[in-house]
């Protein structure tokens, strides 16, 4: 096991009818700005609940991050924060929502253009305001991490950062709050809970016996209720299980002591902010090809993975490698998140482009490695069309 240290000082809420407990979660003198993104936050009630919940505080609300949360957005609510004194902020949503409200909570009181929290992925970000969260979406783990993802339109670019300073104080994590996502969403966030477990897993033995079966019980869990909280969207236990699976799944826990390979999510970051897709189709693309590539040194965790996740122990070692890349694919499929980039109509014209953008993001040493150049990208996207 590599050396590690490891805090997390999120405090989770967990339950139906958590929301109302942000009275004793926030301040009692704080000024508010709730974050959100589209409607369906009003349209559900969920806003108006919030709002009930904080009773007398001074609230104020800023709307309309996008499921990619852009730069340019996102200045318009730093502004907001400076224009109104406000000393807590409070996502409402997603990991999207909540990443673009780590970024403001950064952004509001640093030293320089905003933008360079991004391009120096957070290296001088000093301190940042208060941040709660109130969960809706089941995904990212954004809730009880202190990582950040965000695009800026104007350069095409998605760049991430991170910072203990963007820790959220605590996060309220209500299923019941998932009933009515769209199935596009909740496919999106099982999607986006395995691959973080994944990246964290699927890279070579380091004598970890703790974190390989935490991370193998984390994909059988997402593996049993993907698919049943689909069929079954208002199942509380199913629900449940995933919510706090896609948590578990990015909160710094499975990765500690371990070595990482995020290759799946640099390259995935450079096709949505090329294409527009969505986070977790970009992982499901690049994923299944990446580990095919990726074979040879990923061959024992393969194998591994195999037998521990999949119950895949006959046949000879390819051929239960084969099987388990087979498996996986299946299962995104399963939840109807597409694995190719031709089925989203991105052609082998574009690949040029995206290893373009790689190497002008730096992105030229990745995975466990630091061996993924840009020509084995180019080969994993190749084999992704």
């Amino acid at each position: 096991m590599l050396n590690f240290d490891y805090a997390n000082p999120t405090r989770i809420v967990f339950g139906e009818g958590s929301i109302a407990r942000l009275d004793e979660l926030v301040p009692a003198d704080a000024r508010v700005l709730v974050l959100y993104g589209g409607g369906s936050a009003e349209r559900n009630g969920t806003l108006a609940e919030v709002t009930a919940a904080l009773g007398a505080r001074t609230v104020h609300r800023f709307g309309g991050i996008e499921p990619n949360p852009t730069y340019e957005t996102l200045m318009n609510a730093v502004a907001q924060v400076r224009r109104d004194n406000i000393d807590f902020l409070l996502a409402v949503g997603g990991g999207s929502v909540i990443d673009g409200t780590k970024f403001v909570a950064a952004a509001v009181g640093y030293e320089g253009e905003p933008w360079q929290i991004m391009e120096t992925h957070g290296k001088h970000v000093a301190g940042a305001l208060p941040i709660g969260c109130v969960l809706t979406l089941p995904a990212t783990g954004s809730e009880m991490n202190c990582f950040s993802v965000v695009t800026r339109k104007a350069i095409q670019a998605k760049f991430g950062f991170s910072s203990p300073h963007v820790f959220p104080r605590f996060s309220v994590l209500d299923p019941v709050k998932t009933y009515t996502l769209p199935p596009r969403q909740i496919a999106n966030g099982a999607v986006d809970a395995f691959v973080h477990v994944m990246e964290q897993y699927l890279t070579r033995p380091a004598a970890a016996p703790v974190q390989d079966r935490y991370a193998e019980g984390l994909l059988q869990t997402l593996i049993e209720v993907g698919p049943q909280a689909l069929a079954e969207p208002e199942n509380y236990a199913v629900r449940a299980n995933l919510m706090w699976a896609a948590t578990q799944a990015l909160n710094g826990l499975i990765g500690a002591g371990v070595p990482q390979d995020w290759a799946t999510h640099m390259i995935g970051h450079e096709i949505t902010a090329l294409h527009g897709l969505d986070h977790a189709q970009t992982l499901a693309i690049v994923l299944p090809a990446l580990l095919n590539e990726r074979r040879a040194p990923k061959r024992a965790k393969l194998l591994q993975y195999a037998a521990r996740v999949w119950n895949i122990r006959d046949g000879d070692e390819d051929a239960r490698i084969d099987a388990a890349i087979a498996r996986t694919r299946e299962f995104f499929e399963s939840l109807g998140v597409r694995t190719r980039l031709s089925g989203y109509g991105i052609g082998a014209d574009a690949i040029d482009r995206i290893v373009a953008q790689l190497e002008a993001h730096g992105m030229t040493a990745l995975g466990e490695h630091g061996d993924i150049d840009l020509a084995t990208s180019r080969r994993i996207l190749e084999a992704s069309l």
